[in-house]
């Protein structure tokens, strides 16, 4: 199990939900968040949702992937 605020690979995660998803709030999103997502093929923790919805950029990239 992995521990929190260890660094993840981000190359490893995959299926990315969304929500929060305001198109009002274009073009910055800033509601939308990831709500589950895969961590090398077994589901990501609670935890690990957390500490990938604080990388910013990360959740705006995995939102416009989403979008388009």
């Amino acid at each position: 199990m992995m521990e929190t605020n260890q660094k993840l690979d981000y190359s490893k995660i995959t299926n990315v939900e969304i929500d929060g998803i305001d198109p009002k709030d274009y073009p910055d999103f800033c509601d939308a968040y990831i709500s589950d997502a895969m961590y090398d093929g077994a589901p990501m923790t609670d935890e690990q949702i957390q500490q990938i919805n604080e990388d910013s950029q990360f959740v705006y990239d995995c939102v416009i992937k989403y979008i388009f």
